[in-house]
């Protein structure tokens, strides 16, 4: 980010511009290998919205009943961009927990972030494709940076690793989209992370379901949350790369229980292992 602020570019053409010497690819075809993530995202958004169940029994309809509140005349706690966001989050969730098709950004049981983020961006700002290309490639760039410090997977750092890291990636995102300048990117980024710090991954019956799909919603409040901070001139006191190893700190210290293993946590609740033995006819 410090790189990028030393250039005459917006930090968005600056990850783009190396992303395609990385890929070896001219930016155009970077644009248009993130507008088709994007195509599939609008797409799991879509199938989560008709209300499939998941596999497991566990989730589904959430988010059809979300925007079922949201379109009536009850008065709306979180308004229109936030629940739009959050609602959108469920359906990629629960499209997942269906076994829909999904982009794994950064990986499946946090796939609902991102889209939500992005797509409630799109409608809310009349965003073009090729903007919103572009805040993906930035979100990519975040998930790397966290990726060659830390870990984006719940079974080595927690759900930090996880639903925080795709947090941090789309705060990242919307700072950039609405013309945030890169350490305004990198303070978005950090305080995401420190608000979901700690945060165990502890899968219901080992299936990426409860309390998965409402920890995407959780995370895309706190992305949007750390990223109007960020624009407001807010700075985080811990700089983002050492949040980064921070959360990667806590990970490795993370009891095995507490990451993607199904034996601590809510998984381990009485509520939880009944419904491990109905869904397997054993305990995990």
């Amino acid at each position: 980010m410090q790189t990028a602020a030393g250039q005459a570019v917006s930090f968005a053409d600056f990850c783009v511009e190396f992303q395609s010497k990385q890929l070896e690819l001219p930016p155009d075809k970077v644009i248009a290998r993130m507008a088709a993530m994007l195509a599939v995202m609008e797409e799991s958004i879509t199938t989560g919205l008709k209300g499939p169940r998941s596999k497991g029994g566990l989730v589904g309809g959430d988010a059809q009943k979300l925007q079922k509140y949201l379109s009536g005349k009850k008065r709306s706690i979180l308004g229109n961009v936030v629940g739009k966001a959050v609602m959108y989050s469920l359906a990629v969730g629960e499209a997942n927990a269906a076994m829909g098709r999904i982009v794994a950004a950064p990986t499946a049981g946090s796939s609902g972030v991102l889209p939500a983020v992005l797509f409630t961006m799109k409608e809310e700002l009349h965003l073009s494709q090729s903007e919103l290309a572009k805040g993906l490639v930035v979100a990519g760039a975040i998930g790397m940076v966290i990726a060659s410090r830390a870990s984006l997977a719940g079974a080595a750092g927690g759900c930090q690793a996880e639903c925080g890291s795709a947090g941090a990636m789309a705060a990242g995102a919307m700072v950039s989209l609405l013309g945030g300048t890169p350490a305004q990117v990198g303070h978005a980024v950090a305080i995401t992370i420190k608000n979901m710090l700690g945060l165990v991954c502890d899968p219901v019956a080992g299936l990426v379901e409860v309390p998965c799909v409402k920890r995407n919603a959780g995370a895309v409040a706190q992305a949007m949350v750390a990223a109007e901070m960020a624009l407001a001139g807010i700075e985080s006191v811990i700089p983002p790369d050492e949040v980064i190893d921070a959360m990667d700190a806590v990970g490795q210290s993370m009891h095995c229980s507490l990451k993607e293993t199904a034996q601590g946590g809510l998984a381990v609740t009485p509520t939880a292992l009944a419904l491990t033995e109905k869904i397997f006819g054993h305990t995990i």
